[in-house]
């Protein structure tokens, strides 16, 4: 029989403190970590994404991190096929693969497998695109979760990319997206756990959202958006573009917003993708760490220890 791959998940909603708890860990296990972060895959998106330092990644190699320009799309299928290519070569190398992160599409993608998409298709796309300038995306939101409503709960209503991909998949096969997400394809790589850390106190995480934003604005978080857009080939539409804290720097540089504007925007972004990825924890198999706890971190060290033992 083969043997099983030595293979570790840590997830948890945005500056739940992931990154900490992992280097944590990765002191202690000969480990290398895979990043499962749908915007960490981006060259030049360093500030807004909060990536691991250079001196982090020196400490333990990283993975999956800087290997798209902001022009190209990067796939939930394209992840697992290098994730699972990934945890092979680590444990060749004798160590355990840690997986870090909060996309957590990307975590069902390798865990369960997901069914082929159906392309892209352009022209009900911009069908779309032109319905959503008359009625909204809150309109089409709303639209969504008649016909798929597991997909529209996971999804704010505003958020434009997944909406639309949601309704061209139901408009164009007559299938909502949840089911070919829910109808795996055999043969995903299964974790010795998953450990999840999540607030007790939301609060707690949503005063953690804020610091860590005042920070990167702090360090050049809108100028790094301006050096992207001088670029000359990047848009808003672009899944890069569309992340989180880019999305809202964007349009503030396209609207002029006050300094304040950005800040509480952003902000209330980012707790709205805390909300979301909590939403998608739930409905999985995990072992929960409080992330608000003042030991969090040595307790996520205890855990894998207990698990991998």
């Amino acid at each position: 029989m083969p043997t099983a791959p030595r293979l570790l998940a840590l997830a948890g909603p945005t500056a739940s403190g992931k990154t900490g708890a992992a280097l944590a860990l990765a002191a202690r296990i000969p480990c290398e970590i895979v990043s499962v972060d749908s915007a960490l895959v981006y060259r030049g998106m360093d500030i807004g994404t909060a990536k691991p330092t250079a001196a982090e990644r020196a400490a333990v190699a990283h993975h999956l991190i800087d290997i798209r320009d902001p022009t190209q799309a990067y796939s939930a299928a394209e992840f697992a096929a290098d994730a699972q290519r990934l945890v092979g070569e680590i444990n060749a190398r004798g160590r355990v693969a840690l997986l870090v992160g909060g996309t957590m599409l990307y975590f069902k993608a390798l865990f369960e497998g997901l069914d082929a998409m159906p392309p892209a298709d352009p022209d009900l796309r911009r069908q779309i695109e032109a319905e959503a300038q008359q009625r909204g995306w809150p309109a089409l939101h709303a639209d969504l979760a008649q016909a798929d409503s597991a997909t529209a709960a996971r999804l704010s209503p505003n958020d434009s990319q997944r909406i639309q991909r949601a309704l061209e998949v139901w408009r164009g096969t007559g299938r909502p997206l949840s089911e070919f997400q829910r109808g795996a394809s055999a043969g995903g790589l299964r974790p010795a756990a998953l450990l999840s850390l999540e607030p007790t106190d939301r609060a707690w995480l949503h005063q953690r959202v804020a610091d860590r934003f005042d920070a990167m604005l702090a360090a050049g978080f809108l100028d790094e958006v301006r050096r992207l857009r001088a670029r000359g080939d990047l848009h808003p539409g672009l899944p890069s573009m569309r992340a989180v804290g880019y999305r809202q720097a964007w349009q503030a540089l396209d609207e002029g917003w006050p300094p304040a504007e950005l800040r509480d925007r952003g902000i209330f972004a980012t707790r709205q993708l805390a909300k979301r990825q909590l939403t998608w924890l739930r409905g999985m198999e995990r072992r929960v760490i409080a992330c608000d706890a003042p030991d969090a971190r040595e307790q996520v060290v205890a855990l894998a220890l207990e698990v991998l033992r």
